[in-house]
Formats: structure tokens, C-alpha cells, sequence
């Protein structure tokens, strides 16, 4: 069997007027394949230069499969199981910026270039002060992108309709804000010229975005069987699910609609006046019921978020959670919310979909703090609600932390500070409900992380106390059932 290429599959030409910064899963599961549907349901005609935003990376594999890949979208839609195989054929040329700095500047003079869209994952926009040198590759994202549209400024003269639609897609509030404002810091601190910071303020398009859909990746358990079904061997398959949902809001997003056409493509991309509604809707239910449910599960000898929805306890667990604690706390009408819910609740037990809980439970001190701490807050502060669900969680985490389900050690991955101060606080543990008080008194009051002095709120420290007892002394299992009503 030979590898995929275009020798053995179709692959239609397109222009190249897209520039993508990042070539991981999501990217080709998402923003490739959208792509790809509007080329083949209209006449869209744009292909795809994908950058290599870090030293090391797949645009080699991906430019020796002359940028053909299979990407599988299965679950469940509107109650039926769906599964579903395409070959995404919009990637037209690679760059690694390392070794190719000179051609990646030069795709600056591109007359069909439109668009910039990037995903290089949260801590990717941020100012770097040591981006100066930009007679070689910068640093950070924004340093490269400041590079690049320096390089589109001189070539064009400043003409202010060679400005490009900018679209990042990394997790991060108001992210198309954020990049702008950080390429006129990086401008500034580098002294550019005024005229060029008001080339990149007034001429290019920033619009914040929110992603949505769960991407497991390289299905790699059983890759040789789909090789044999599809009849050649590709290394860069990607699956997905089925649900996915793109919201996009800036100020001049009524014209991307116009310039981009994906109601003709049957696609649920949302241009909206603001993203924030669906953010929290997003982040507090999707990211954060996951979040919620992985130390819970995990410890309670689960692997996988199917599994967790289809175990009796821990459904209605994450249930109760969703329901009572979350939704509660967005403005969005309440049939719009369980709606939205509901799916995400479908799309938790996706059979196709085997979702390792540890693939997400990396950094999850910090993904409690943004997913799920939010939620907390406001029910002690605005619902007079006591938020036993996502506490229980947090105690969890804490003993998640300890790094053992049994005598199995857990491959923890988080910041040195976090897994340094579990550590220390796990080896003094007696098993003691002292101990416990110990324990939880020292992550809740942890202000510098949280923001907040979470023993401060009335009956927090002792339910979480109570909490780490009963799991450390008992089971999760049986913690769960005498701990959360």
C-alpha cells in the first residue's frame, strides 16, 4: 500500500488565500474542513499555506502527503449515529518559518492572499520583549505575524486595502482584541514607524472567536484497519465529531459573512454582534463539565468521558451539575441553555469517540480556575446557592493530585508550582481529618492563584475538608454518594 498523495487521490487546485498558523488536529478538523466544505458547496476556491508556528511539527509529513488527509467526523446527530470519511484537499503549500524564513516572508506579496487564521494553543498570543531581531524567524506568534505584515506594508507601500482578515482561534477571551493589541505593543517596543502601526491598527480586520468541537486525533488504535478500508496508508488521519460551531464577532463582521460563504455550505458558523453569551455557555458547560468530571471519574476508575455518562452515578452527578449550578448562572433563555446542554450531554457519549480523561486533565488547576471557579463564585455570590457539585470536584482534584488511583501511579502535567506544592502537601498527609483541614485549607486560601480566598465563603473549608476525608478514608465512590445531594 502506498501513502496518500495526489497520485492516488483527486486533489483540486486552489489559490492560496488563506495563511493558517498551526497544523495540529484541531485546525484540520475544524477550520480545514470548513474550508474544504465551502470549496466543494460553493465557490469559495481559497487553499490553505499552513505555517509551522513552533521548531517542531508536522508540516514535512503533511507536505510529503502533498497535503491530502482523511479526516473522519463520527457520532451522534439529532438522535441518529452518524460516521462519516473525506479526504480534505484545501492545504496547497507548507512552511516551517525556522528553515524558511525568506518564503514565508515572501507569500507577504501575495496579491489572493485574504485571510490569516491561527491556533496556537492559549499561551501562543502573548508580547514576547525579546522579538527585536527580524532579520530572522521572532519568537512568538505575534512576532512572526508583526514580521509578516512589516513585510506586506513595504511590498504594497502602505496601500490600506492590502490589509487582512485576521481570525485567530486560540481559547483566549477576546482574541482577535488581544493579538491586535499585542502587534502594536510589539510595533511600539520595537520602534516602528507610526505610519506602520496605523497600517496595522486601520487596514487589517481583527475579530474575536470561539471554537467548538471535540477532536480525539490520530485515531491510533485502529489506523491499519481504516489504512486497509481506505486503501493507502495516511499518517496524518484526524478524527472528530460530528457537532460544530464557530462564532465570530468584530466590528466589521457583517462584511467577513459576505466573503465568506458558509450558510451555502451548510455550516453552523454563528457572525454575531458579541461572543461573550456563547463563550460562557461554551467554557462553563462544555470545558467545564468536563473539567468537573475528570477527577471525579478518573479516581472512581474511569477512563474515558463516554464511560462517565453511561455510568448511572456519575451521569447524574455531572448532570446535577450542569443543570443546577451552571446553567443557572448564564444569560441566555432557559430552553436556548438546556438545549445546548442536552447536546453537549450527546456528544459526551459519542460511541466513536473515545475521550481519555487524561488527555484532559493537563494543567487542570489552572482549567478549574477559568472553566469552573467562575461558576462558583457566582452561586455563593448572586444565587445563594451552595455549589456542592463543583467543590466536590475541586477536593478531587486535590487527591487527583496526590498522583495515585491505587497502587497506579498518575502521570501528572501541570505547572512545576501546582505539581511542587501537591507534592509537598501530599507528603505530610497522616491520613487524618486534621490532615485533610491541612491540605484544603492551604489550596483554597490560595489567593495568588485564585484571586480570591475561597475559605472565606461559609462552609466552603469544611465541605471540602469533609470532602478529602471521605474520599482519602472511604472511595470516590462512596465519597460521592454521602457528600453530594
Amino acid at each position: 500500500m502506498e501513502n496518500i498523495s495526489s497520485k492516488s487521490v483527486k486533489k483540486t487546485k486552489h489559490p492560496v488565500k488563506i495563511m493558517q498558523f498551526g497544523e495540529g488536529n484541531f485546525l484540520r478538523a475544524f477550520i480545514d474542513w470548513i474550508v474544504d466544505s465551502m470549496n466543494k458547496k460553493s465557490n469559495f476556491n481559497a487553499g490553505v499555506v499552513v505555517v509551522q508556528p513552533m521548531p517542531f511539527g508536522r508540516v514535512k509529513e503533511l507536505s510529503e502527503a502533498d497535503g491530502l488527509y482523511t479526516l473522519y467526523l463520527q457520532g451522534i446527530n439529532n438522535g441518529k449515529t452518524v460516521k462519516t470519511h473525506q479526504v480534505i484537499d484545501c492545504l496547497e503549500d507548507f512552511i516551517n518559518p525556522f528553515t524558511e524564513y525568506q518564503k514565508y516572508l515572501d507569500y507577504a506579496k501575495s496579491e489572493d492572499l485574504e485571510f490569516i487564521i491561527s491556533n496556537t494553543t492559549e499561551a501562543g498570543i502573548a508580547f514576547d520583549s525579546s522579538d527585536t531581531d527580524f532579520t530572522k524567524t521572532p519568537n512568538s506568534f505575534p512576532g512572526k505575524l508583526l514580521a509578516f505584515l512589516k513585510a506586506r506594508y513595504d511590498y504594497f507601500k502602505g496601500d490600506m486595502t492590502k490589509g487582512l482578515e485576521i481570525i485567530p482561534c486560540e481559547l483566549i477571551d477576546h482574541n482577535g482584541d488581544t493579538l491586535k493589541e499585542i502587534l502594536i505593543e510589539l510595533a511600539q517596543h520595537n520602534h516602528m514607524d507610526a505610519s506602520f502601526i496605523q497600517w496595522i491598527t486601520d487596514a487589517n480586520r481583527y475579530y474575536n472567536t470561539l471554537v467548538d468541537r471535540i477532536v480525539p486525533g490520530y485515531p491510533r488504535n485502529e489506523d491499519k484497519e481504516l489504512w486497509n478500508q481506505l486503501g493507502y496508508i495516511d499518517q496524518n488521519m484526524v478524527v472528530g465529531e460530528i457537532f460544530h460551531l464557530w462564532v465570530i464577532d468584530g466590528k466589521t463582521v457583517k462584511e467577513l459573512e459576505k466573503k465568506l460563504p458558509t450558510q451555502k455550505a451548510n455550516l453552523n458558523v454563528l457572525f454575531v454582534d458579541s461572543i461573550k453569551p456563547y463563550k460562557e455557555r461554551k467554557v462553563k458547560i462544555l470545558n467545564g463539565s468536563h473539567t468537573c468530571l475528570v477527577p471525579v471519574s478518573y479516581l472512581a476508575g474511569i477512563d474515558t468521558v463516554r464511560e462517565t455518562i453511561e455510568d448511572k452515578q456519575l451521569k447524574k452527578y455531572v448532570l446535577d451539575f450542569i443543570f443546577n449550578e451552571v446553567v443557572p448562572t448564564i444569560r441566555i433563555p432557559r430552553d436556548q441553555m438546556d438545549s445546548y446542554a442536552n447536546s453537549v450531554l450527546e456528544r459526551y457519549g459519542n460511541p466513536f469517540v473515545r475521550h481519555e480523561l487524561m488527555s484532559i486533565a493537563l494543567n487542570s488547576v489552572t482549567k478549574y480556575k477559568t472553566r469552573i471557579l467562575p461558576t462558583v463564585l457566582q452561586n455563593l455570590e448572586d444565587l445563594n446557592h451552595f455549589p456542592d457539585h463543583a467543590l466536590f470536584s475541586l477536593a478531587a482534584l486535590m487527591v487527583f493530585y496526590r498522583g495515585k488511583r491505587g497502587e497506579e501511579d498518575i502521570k501528572l502535567a501541570d505547572d512545576a508550582w501546582a505539581l511542587e506544592m501537591f507534592n509537598e502537601l501530599w507528603s505530610k498527609f497522616d491520613g487524618s481529618k486534621d490532615s485533610c483541614k491541612a491540605i484544603a485549607s492551604h489550596v483554597l486560601s490560595l489567593k495568588s492563584h485564585w484571586e480570591v480566598d475561597l475559605t472565606k465563603f461559609d462552609g466552603v473549608l469544611d465541605y471540602v475538608t469533609e470532602c478529602l476525608y471521605e474520599i482519602t478514608s472511604s472511595s470516590m465512590r462512596e465519597a460521592l454518594e454521602k457528600m453530594v445531594k
